[in-house]
C-alpha cells in the first residue's frame, strides 16, 4: 500500500464511523419515550432481594429481562444457581442468573456487561414524595426505586445494542450479558456460577464492563475503584431474658452498657481507627494519586450542604475524597435487640448485637481484619471483667477492587466521553463496594472498567432515587460510542 494513501484511508474511516454514531444518536432520541416506557414496566416491579415475599416479583423480574434480550434475536440463558438457605433453615430458590449473547465473530473483541434488576426496599412512608414502584418524570428527572441502582443503566445498555439492530448496522463488538436479582444482599451463588462458567461464558471474553455507580459531580466520570467491606455483629449477651430496670437494675451488669463500651474502643472522635494492624495496612498515597485529586471537579461545601452537616471531618478536597475513597473507616450501624420503637420502655435487654463495618482499601485483607477485630475486641471485654457473653462474627469480607487508567480500556472510555458530552471526564474511585469486580478480575482475570451514567445527586438506596431523563439517554448513547471505541483497541493489548 502507498503510506501516503493511510491518512486518507483513516479519514475515511474516521468520517465514516462519526456518521454511524449520528444516525444511532439520532435513533436513541427520537425513541427516548419507548424507553422511558421500558423503565417504568420495570420499576413497577418490586424487586427486593431482602425481601423473601417479594422473591415472586424478583424471579418475573429476571423473566422480564431474559424475554426482552430474547426478542431482540439475543442467545439467552436463565442460569440456575441455586438456593438460598433462610435463619429458620429453611430453602428458598435463588433468582436466576441471565445471560445472553449477541455476535460471536472471532475477529471482534468480545465486551461482557454486568448489572443487577434487584433493588433496595423503598415504601412510600419511609419519606418517598411519590410511589416508589410507580415512576414518575418531575422536571426532566425519573423517580422510582431502582431508577438510578441499576434497572436504568441496563436497560441503557440494552438498549445501545437494540440500536445498532435497528439500524441493521453491525455491532463494532460481540457483547454478552451477565444480569443477576441478589446484587442488594451479596450477590448470593454469583461467584459459584461465574467460576463455573469461567471456561465456557467468559472463556472468550475480553473486557467486562460494570455499570453500577455514578458520577461524583456534573462532570462525567469513569471508576477505576472501590473500596471492599468487612462487615461484623458484636453480640453481648447476659441475663436469660429481659430485665426491668427498676427491680433489676444496678445489680447486674447489662449487655448494653457493656456494648456500647467496647463499641467505643473501635473509632476516635476524629475518625482515626483504633484497631491495631487496620492502618498499617494501607497502601501510601501516592504523588501521582495526590495529583489526579486535584483535577477532579468537587464541591467540598456542596457536599457538605447536600449531606446537612454542620462541619466535615476534612476541610479541603483532596483529604476529603482521600478519606472516602482509598482510606478505610469504621461505621457503627444499628444495634439489635434495643428497643427502638417510638415511646418509652423501662428495659434490660438480655442480648444485644452490634452491626458495624470496616470499608476495606489496598493493600488490606479481609482475612487478617476478621482476626484483628476480634482480638481486639475480645481484649477490650476482658478489661471490663464482665461476667456476660462477647460473640463476634464477620459476615461480610468483601475485597476492595483498584484498575488500572492507563489500560486501553480507560482510554476507550476516555474517547467515548470527549466524543459524546464533549468534557475530558473525572477518574474516580468509590467509596461503597460493588463485591463482583472483585471476582471478575480474581476468577477470569480480564480487564475490567466501572462507566457509570448515574448522577451524583441520584439518591440511590435513599429516599427519591432518580435517573435524570438526560443521564438516560445521554447515557444510551455513551454505551453506543464506547463499544465503537473497543472495537478500536489493538487485539495486543486485551
Amino acid at each position: 500500500m502507498n503510506l501516503q494513501t493511510v491518512p486518507f484511508i483513516l479519514l475515511v474511516i474516521s468520517c465514516g464511523q462519526a456518521s454511524q454514531y449520528t444516525e444511532l444518536a439520532q435513533y436513541v432520541d427520537d425513541h427516548q419515550e419507548e424507553h422511558v416506557e421500558a423503565l417504568r414496566e420495570w420499576v413497577a416491579i418490586e424487586s427486593d432481594s431482602s425481601n423473601i415475599l417479594r422473591r415472586p416479583d424478583l424471579h418475573r423480574m429476571m423473566e422480564l429481562v431474559a424475554e426482552k434480550l430474547r426478542l431482540m434475536g439475543g442467545m439467552v440463558q436463565l442460569v440456575d444457581i441455586g438456593e438460598q438457605e433462610l435463619p429458620s433453615g429453611q430453602t428458598i430458590a435463588l433468582p436466576k442468573v441471565v445471560t445472553a449473547q449477541f455476535g460471536s465473530d472471532p475477529s471482534k473483541h468480545t465486551v461482557c456487561v454486568y448489572g443487577h434488576v434487584d433493588v433496595q426496599p423503598a415504601k412510600l412512608e419511609d419519606g418517598w414524595a411519590t410511589n416508589p414502584y410507580n415512576l414518575t418524570d418531575i422536571n426532566g428527572n425519573l423517580y422510582g426505586r431502582g431508577t438510578s441502582d441499576n434497572k436504568a443503566p441496563v436497560l441503557a445498555w440494552i438498549h445501545a445494542v437494540q440500536a445498532y439492530q435497528a439500524l441493521s448496522m453491525e455491532l463494532p463488538v460481540n457483547v454478552k450479558f451477565l444480569i443477576e436479582g441478589m446484587e442488594e444482599t451479596g450477590s448470593n451463588g454469583l461467584d459459584a456460577m461465574i467460576l463455573a462458567q469461567r471456561d465456557t461464558f467468559f472463556s472468550d471474553v475480553d473486557y467486562i464492563v460494570i455499570s453500577d455507580c455514578g458520577w461524583l459531580s456534573r462532570r462525567p466520570a469513569l471508576t477505576y475503584g472501590t473500596r471492599g467491606n468487612c462487615y461484623f455483629f458484636a453480640e453481648v449477651e447476659g441475663p436469660k431474658q429481659d430485665l426491668h430496670s427498676g427491680v433489676y437494675g444496678g445489680t447486674v451488669i447489662e449487655p448494653m452498657t457493656d456494648l456500647i463500651g467496647i463499641l467505643d474502643t473501635l473509632i476516635s472522635p476524629s475518625g482515626k481507627i483504633l484497631i491495631p494492624g487496620i492502618r498499617e495496612a494501607v497502601a501510601p498515597l501516592s504523588d501521582e494519586e495526590w495529583r489526579m485529586y486535584q483535577d477532579i471537579e468537587f464541591d467540598v461545601d456542596n457536599y457538605k450542604n447536600k449531606t446537612g452537616v454542620s462541619h466535615l471531618m476534612y476541610n479541603n478536597k483532596v483529604d476529603l475524597l482521600a478519606h472516602r475513597w482509598r482510606y478505610p473507616t469504621v461505621s457503627i450501624h444499628g444495634i439489635e435487640g434495643a428497643f427502638s420503637d417510638s415511646g418509652t420502655k423501662t428495659v434490660i435487654p438480655a442480648k444485644v448485637t452490634a452491626k458495624f463495618s470496616i470499608r476495606q482499601v489496598p493493600d488490606m485483607d479481609p482475612a487478617a481484619v476478621k482476626k484483628q477485630v476480634s482480638d481486639y475486641l475480645h481484649s477490650v471485654f476482658a478489661k471490663r471483667r464482665s461476667p456476660n457473653k462477647l460473640k463476634v462474627t464477620m459476615v461480610i469480607g468483601a475485597k476492595p477492587w483498584l484498575a488500572d487508567t492507563k489500560h486501553p480500556l480507560y482510554e476507550a472510555g476516555k474517547a467515548a466521553i470527549k466524543g459524546v458530552f464533549n468534557v475530558d471526564p473525572d477518574l474516580i474511585r468509590e467509596g461503597g463496594t460493588i463485591p463482583i469486580a472483585r471476582t471478575f478480575q480474581d476468577v477470569t482475570g480480564k480487564s475490567i472498567i466501572m462507566m457509570p451514567i448515574g448522577g451524583f445527586d441520584d439518591g440511590m438506596h435513599s429516599q427519591n432515587e432518580k435517573m435524570s431523563r438526560y443521564n438516560y439517554i445521554e447515557g444510551t448513547k455513551l454505551f453506543i460510542a464506547y463499544l465503537n471505541e473497543v472495537a478500536q483497541i489493538n487485539k495486543t493489548s486485551v
